[in-house]
């Protein structure tokens, strides 16, 4: 006999695993960004917690530079990320890191050949990159922020400018009030408006009006978050914000700090930087103090988009952190593990609120979409080691696919299951990443009708072979857990899985929640819906519809 579940778990029912506190951790972080690719080694301290950081590296690559006509990464882009990611791993190895955790951004999200890529480095680093939105990415930016300055619960504005992307975020050391990741970034900009060297009035002034109507909504979204009277404090991160603060340092102190934390620098000062740099070449801007010749390429760009925002937020300072979004990527596995217990840890309903406000988005019947969850999830732990072998992490996306399942039916009942797969895939669902929510999508689109397929392009978009394999054993559940409800009265208050190996048969024995209620439809449905779980475990499905006690109730 499989194990039981006697009392069907309450919300929240996704729990958080619990790590081991007795030892250090080594971890390391990888940002594959869209000019650069970072890495950073951390020793994780359990007891207190904190880390602190070990080593550190970077190489320009140039994924941003993409093929002009297809938007597709270079062959030689793509070279030198993989002979990066390669020393990234064998740095990590000799520093005797457990574990790399990798996300990409901008230029992966966006290349029609990103995720292709993505499997390459799957296949032949063993190295699996999670791929984030760009809300989420800011998101992290934030925890990263939060890590290494304090906020004393006041607002702050965080600016990360990128080689593809611009994240803002407004926060007073709690949750984020607002979020947004804006397609200006110091590469793509370059690449798509700077032909002139020095650049031309007219290039820069149509550059200045480019940007400055790109971050117009967001700004004005993000101010319409601060009370009356709020003042907040402007935070920047990252490698445009920290060359312009290195070359500041350099000029005005003769040195730069170490650390460069804490170093700030005004708008005043900012469009000096500007106007200098305008009227410079290339050439000449590259033996200015601090900056490379790659970073001299594109850094009027992002000096631009760091002015624009400024002056549209009205703020006249900007202040330096050098943590963003590598010590985020560890700060969120350490809430996610359960290292975490003050007042950052909100990652778990960051999560779950992000699924029940996409569910209310769409005008899901949660009480429906609750009881399809506590089943299916009464199905995963009563056969987690028998049939498979998921953990928290997989129960976790098979709750929110079960909670979203029937979000289609906002667009209509017509093949409801794939538009749940649309709505889901371009929903910003806040903590997770780009393959999670591609595989709560189709966990959602399979929860009726055909069968995980490879000529599906919902499937084909699951790069990574695991979740692939997850859809294939969890979408059976998923069916399972909708067939009991069919009615969507909650008529089977109770399952118990038996597992019987000498019949190769699986029984489901159900308890219904009315006296004299013969389940029926869900009998039918069940039957309708049994041939996947078969077909996919190798075992005859059996249900058995026990007597219920006489005046239970729903």
């Amino acid at each position: 006999m499989v194990g039981t579940v006697p009392t069907i778990k309450e919300i929240p029912l996704v729990n958080f695993p619990v790590m081991p506190v007795d030892h250090e951790r080594t971890l390391a972080a990888i940002d594959v960004g869209t000019n650069s690719i970072h890495m950073v080694i951390v020793r994780i301290q359990p007891t207190l917690p904190s880390f602190s950081i070990i080593a550190k590296e970077k190489t320009t690559v140039r994924l941003g530079d993409r093929d002009k006509r297809t938007g597709n990464l270079t062959d030689a882009a793509m070279e030198r990320a993989m002979a990066t990611l390669k020393r990234c791993q064998e740095i990590s190895k000799s520093l005797n890191v457990e574990q790399i955790i990798a996300v990409a951004t901008s230029a992966m999200r966006e290349a029609p050949n990103g995720r292709d890529f993505l499997q390459r480095v799957e296949n032949e680093l063993g190295l699996w990159i999670n791929l984030i939105s760009g809300p989420e990415e800011a998101r992290r930016i934030y925890l990263g922020v939060l890590s290494g300055m304090e906020f004393n619960n006041k607002p702050h504005i965080v600016i990360d400018i990128g080689g593809g992307s611009t994240e803002l975020i407004l926060g007073d050391g709690h949750e984020p009030r607002s979020l947004s990741s804006t397609k200006v970034g110091a590469v793509r900009l370059t690449a798509e408006h700077l032909t002139t060297d020095p650049v031309s009035q007219a290039e820069f002034l149509s550059l200045q009006a480019y940007i400055r109507g790109m971050l117009e909504r967001p700004i004005e979204e993000l101010q319409a978050h601060l009370q009356p009277g709020e003042v907040p404090r402007l935070v920047g991160t990252s490698g445009t914000i920290e060359t312009l603060a290195t070359w500041h340092a350099r000029e005005k102190l003769g040195s730069v700090p170490m650390p460069l934390h804490g170093h700030s620098f005004s708008l005043k000062e900012l469009r000096e930087m500007v106007n200098r740099l305008r009227r410079l070449s290339v050439a000449e801007r590259s033996q200015l103090p601090g900056l490379s010749d790659r970073r001299s390429e594109i850094i009027l760009a992002g000096a631009l988009i760091l002015q624009e925002a400024m002056v549209l937020l009205g703020v006249e300072s900007l202040v330096i952190c050098e943590r963003a979004l590598r010590e985020g990527v560890i700060v969120d596995w350490m809430l996610t593990h359960g290292l975490i217990e003050d007042r950052l840890r909100y990652q778990g309903s960051v999560r779950q609120r992000s699924i029940l406000k996409t569910a209310q988005k769409y005008r899901v019947n949660l009480k429906y979409s609750d009881r399809v969850a506590r089943l299916a999830l009464s199905l995963f732990d009563q056969t987690q080691g028998v049939l498979h072998h998921w953990s928290e992490e997989e129960r976790e996306l098979l709750w929110a696919a079960a909670i979203l399942h029937n979000c289609g039916h906002h667009i209509g009942h017509s093949a409801h299951h794939k538009h749940s797969y649309y709505l889901i895939r371009h929903s910003d669902l806040l903590g997770y990443t780009e393959t999670e929510v591609e595989t709560i999508a189709n966990l959602s689109r399979y929860h009726r009708k055909s069968s995980p397929k490879k000529k599906h392009e919902s499937y084909r978009n699951l790069t990574s072979k695991k979740h692939r394999r997850v859809v294939d054993q969890l979408s059976p559940l998923l069916r399972l857990a909708v067939a009991l409800d069919r009615r969507q009265i909650g008529a089977i208050k109770q399952v118990l899985c038996q597992l019987q190996p000498e019949t190769n048969e699986f029984h489901l024995r159900l308890q219904p929640a009315q006296f004299g209620d013969d389940c029926a439809l869900e009998l039918w449905s069940l039957n309708q819906k049994q041939s996947n779980f078969e077909a996919e475990y190798n075992l005859k499905l059996v249900p058995i519809l026990e007597p219920a006690t006489m005046g239970v109730q729903v």
